[in-house]
This record gives structure tokens, C-alpha cells and sequence, in this order.
């Protein structure tokens, strides 16, 4: 049977993408190739405990969702992973997988909403970029720029122009909790008409930095 590293499932209201608000099964997967300087969910780069696709299914199960996100760390760092979205989306689970688009997304079943984070400058950790991801995208699918900063947002527009990315799936914006203002950005993205979608995280204004919230 196959397995994964599990940081924690826990059942909460999606933060962020296109449901944000809705009840949602996660399943944080442990493990990350990435040290993005802005990341809040370090916690889950190491440790875990090894589980049964089976049994994540079942503990799943238990919570009566609709919704599925498969997150981290970075799933993909875990090959099974490929195994429980194409599992989870069998049992009739809405799927979405939040990766940091440094590794290959070309294999994950095409039922799967992925949400791809393109790092920019800010994060640190900008040269993972991988892509050739761009071209695995369905309309589906969502594109994530973590704002850290004007140049952050000059350097999200200019790629935002050059691989011409609203023309193939939902992009959104948002800000870094700790460095860019909401407002502040919200007026670049009126001023510029740019089409994408602010997003703020919704998790953080109820209930802070708190981990599996």
C-alpha cells in the first residue's frame, strides 16, 4: 500500500483561491525543497507521521466535506502524492493541490485544480520557477503571486504580460502578510486594470497564524 508523510488533516473554511470561505478537508503533506523567507507553515518541513493513502482517505471521510485541499510543505516533493489526488477525486471529493510550481505538475490527474505559486523576487526563492508548468495549466486551474512589494508587483505584471496568463486560467494576487499592505495593493491592480483577482488570506484575519486553522 502506498504512503505519505503527513504533517496533519484538520478541517477548517478554505483561506485563499477561488472557495475561499468554504468548509474544506486539508491534508498537509510534509516535506519542502523550498525556504521561501515568507513562509508560515515551516513547521511542516520536517517530521510527520507516515500514513496509509487508505487510511487518509478514511480519516477524510469523517469530516462529511465537499471540498479537498492537498497541501504542504510541497506535495509533489512525495510522489504518492500523484496517487491520493487521483483517489480523492474518485471518491467524488472537489480536489485542489497548493504547489509551489518548482516541480513538475504535468502528471496530476487533469479533475485536480491545481493552484501553482510563481515565486517572485521577494520570496527568495525566485529562480525555482519551473515554467514550463504554464503549459500543463487547464482553465480550471489558478496561477498564485505572493506580493511582497512594488517591485514584487512590476515583476508579477511583467509576467503576467509575457506568457499572457488570464488568457489561460485565473490569476490572483496577494499580498505577503508581514510586507505589503492590502489597500496599497488593490489600488496597483485598479490603476493598471490589471485581470486577476486580489486575494487576501482569510484564515489569517479570523484567526491569526494559528496552524491547523
Amino acid at each position: 500500500m502506498s504512503r505519505l508523510r503527513i504533517t496533519e488533516i484538520f478541517f477548517s473554511l478554505q483561506g485563499e483561491t477561488r472557495t475561499v470561505g468554504l468548509p474544506t478537508v486539508f491534508v498537509r503533506l510534509t516535506g519542502c525543497p523550498l525556504r521561501c523567507q515568507y513562509c508560515d507553515t515551516a513547521y511542516a518541513f520536517q517530521g510527520g507521521n507516515m500514513i496509509e493513502i487508505a487510511d487518509i482517505l478514511q480519516q477524510v471521510a469523517t469530516y462529511g466535506a465537499k471540498y479537498v485541499t492537498v497541501t504542504g510543505g510541497e506535495p509533489l516533493a512525495q510522489k504518492a502524492c500523484l496517487e491520493l489526488l487521483a483517489q480523492l477525486c474518485d471518491a467524488g471529493y472537489e480536489v485542489s493541490l497548493e504547489t509551489s510550481g518548482a516541480l513538475d505538475v504535468s502528471e496530476v490527474d487533469p479533475r485536480v485544480v491545481k493552484v501553482v505559486d510563481i515565486k517572485t523576487p521577494g520570496s527568495g526563492e525566485v529562480e525555482k520557477n519551473l515554467f514550463e508548468n504554464i503549459a500543463h495549466l487547464l482553465p480550471h486551474d489558478q496561477l498564485k503571486f505572493v506580493i511582497c512589494n512594488r517591485s514584487d508587483y512590476e515583476w508579477s505584471k511583467n509576467i503576467l504580460q509575457e506568457y499572457k496568463l488570464p488568457e489561460i486560467c485565473e490569476v490572483l494576487f496577494s499580498p505577503s502578510a508581514t510586507e505589503q499592505k492590502p489597500g496599497e495593493l488593490a489600488d496597483w491592480i485598479i490603476a493598471d486594470r490589471l485581470p486577476i483577482r486580489l486575494q487576501v488570506q482569510l484564515h489569517k484575519i479570523l484567526w491569526g497564524d494559528v496552524p491547523g486553522r
